[in-house]
């Protein structure tokens, strides 16, 4: 079968540039295109329409121009008729002539000079090679006047208002004869002379031409015969069309990079904490438990991240707790372990000399080859029951051990006379040895909040201790003192100097105070441990001392009954 290729997977990072690009991108494109298209559009109608207003106003203009020169003219041929004499009238023209803004010449002409002039009628004519306007108004059948106004003067009447558009604005006569321009140029009016239909509308604007974004419109007068061209140049395109065109495309760029900015900002901060995420992950994978993972946390971090950050750090917190209890919990089976090993060891050397002793004992007893005296029997009775009573109180010890550390000791407190109590425990081990044990004690002392049975049991093994680690021939002093609502009872015995970093270890298990004593002196290490927890368990304290003066001294405190 042929392998087929896995999909390569995109990066969140290339994802989201591909999302811009596909989601910013484009439609800005499309939207550019759209834009700039129905933009264009409007602006052509624009100047369509704007260019058909000028040819209509241009005309209206000219229409007004001739209407008011040839009604100041029919006013002068009325007041000629009344004028009978020509010095008058030649003085009345004179006058006139002066005091006229729109006629440049004026001047009474006969019939017999009718062949100068066009004809003998009444007439407006535009010459383009003077450069002038005639207009001719008959006073009778023999005498008409003729007026003349410049042309410059007729394109400042009608260009007035359009003198800073830039426009072409073109005048035509009847042989498309150019009667005036404003803003001429020779190759633009041969173009749009050459453009011009043949046939014309009469008082009415139309678009002619082929270029759409330069639109041409024309208003062809019937009386007088001109034609009037509107020219759109390319400066005129070039600042409405094109430069629309640049600022929408400009509007959009700006609106696209703003976009991709305010994306990217967004895209590294998120790229940014997913990177956290990650190592938070690879960090927990590799056992680093304590990794936290930081966000960077402001209006562009989304709250799902956060809340994945939160809750990856509360698993991250409950893993590491859970470790440091298995921690924890291998600690304590290691201990458990040790202390097997060490009970174990215990079991076999510390009960072993006991159970000999009793078995051997019990063998000679129960001999028939030879016949013992009565001293002999006791004697040996004696033995047996003391090696009998040490293994009851190393089993005894043994199992108190597991009540203390799980803290399920079942005690019964109440009224004790602890100077009973500590006379019970010396008679349960004066077998030990022939040493002398002071007890000072008031006689009326108060009684004290105790378990009777583990209080005697934490004064035999004070009291085992001292007659074990001691030097021979000394007295062992028991003191009880009060301290307001306390007893204070203190087990002293003579013993080498114990530097204090070693003391507190004695309240371990299975520890005695050194080596040499280990070897020379037969016990389980575990009577100050299970001292410390009885009296605890008790509601009192206890704490060692060791003296420059070779004084071991062993302090306990217990609540008194008040």
């Amino acid at each position: 079968m042929k392998k087929i290729r896995e999909i390569k997977r995109l990066k969140i990072v290339e994802q989201i540039i591909l999302v811009l690009l596909l989601a910013v991108i484009t439609p800005t494109s499309i939207s550019t295109f759209i834009v700039n298209n129905i933009n264009q559009h409007a602006v052509r109608n624009e100047l369509q329409y704007s260019a058909l207003s000028i040819s209509e106003s241009i005309a209206s203009n000219i229409e007004t121009f001739t209407r008011s020169g040839e009604d100041e003219l029919d006013q002068i041929v009325l007041a000629l008729r009344h004028i009978p004499d020509n010095s008058s009238k030649s003085k009345y023209l004179k006058e006139l002539f002066t005091n006229s803004q729109l006629i440049s010449e004026l001047q009474i002409i006969t019939k017999d000079d009718k062949d100068k002039y066009l004809k003998w009628d009444e007439y407006t004519n535009y010459d383009k090679d003077k450069k002038e306007i005639q207009i001719l108004k008959k006073i009778n059948d023999q005498e008409a006047v003729l007026a003349t106004v410049d042309i410059q003067i007729f394109k400042d009447q009608v260009f007035n208002i359009y003198k800073k558009d830039d426009r072409q604005i073109y005048i035509l006569g009847k042989d498309k004869s150019l009667i005036a321009a404003h803003n001429f140029n020779q190759k633009d009016f041969e173009r749009v002379t050459y453009a011009l239909p043949k046939h014309l509308l009469l008082n009415q604007s139309r678009i002619f031409g082929k270029v759409k974004n330069q639109p041409l419109a024309y208003f062809k007068l019937a009386e007088p015969e001109l034609v009037i061209i509107v020219n759109t140049t390319h400066h005129i395109t070039k600042t409405t069309i094109n430069t629309a065109r640049f600022k929408i495309i400009l509007a959009l760029c700006i609106s696209a990079f703003f976009i991709m900015f305010i994306a990217g900002i967004y895209t590294s901060y998120l790229y940014i904490n997913i990177r956290q995420l990650f190592k938070g992950i690879i960090a927990l994978s590799k056992g680093n438990y304590n990794r936290k993972i930081r966000m960077l946390s402001n209006i562009f971090t989304p709250y799902e991240i956060i809340f994945l950050a939160t809750e990856f750090n509360n698993m991250a917190d409950e893993i590491n707790n859970t470790y440091k209890k298995l921690k924890h919990t291998n600690k304590e089976l290691k201990k458990l372990d040790e202390f097997r090993s060490n009970l174990i060891d215990t079991v076999s050397h510390e009960f072993r000399t006991p159970l000999t002793s009793i078995k051997g004992y019990t063998s000679r007893l129960l001999r028939q080859d030879i016949e013992l005296d009565e001293e002999t029997i006791q004697k040996s009775l004696k033995i047996i029951k003391n090696q009998a009573e040490r293994l009851s109180r190393m089993v005894e010890d043994l199992l108190v051990i597991p009540d203390i550390e799980g803290s399920k000791l079942n005690l019964v407190i109440d009224s004790i006379n602890i100077a009973d109590t500590i006379n019970d425990a010396i008679l349960s081990t004066k077998h030990k040895a022939q040493r002398e044990v002071i007890v000072n004690i008031a006689e009326d002392f108060p009684d004290v909040w105790a378990d009777n049975d583990r209080l005697e049991q934490v004064f035999i093994n004070l009291i085992d201790n001292a007659y074990k680690y001691s030097y021979e021939d000394t007295p062992i002093v028991i003191d009880v003192t009060r301290v307001k609502t306390h007893a204070i009872v203190k087990v002293s015995n003579s013993y080498d100097y114990i530097p204090p970093d070693k003391l507190n270890k004695l309240f371990g298990k299975f520890i005695r105070i050194d080596d040499k004593t280990t070897r020379t002196t037969r016990g389980t290490g575990l009577g100050l441990f299970i001292v410390k927890g009885l009296v605890l368990a008790m509601n009192g304290s206890i704490e060692l001392e060791s003296s420059k003066d070779n004084v071991f001294s062993v302090i306990i405190k217990l609540p008194i009954k008040e």
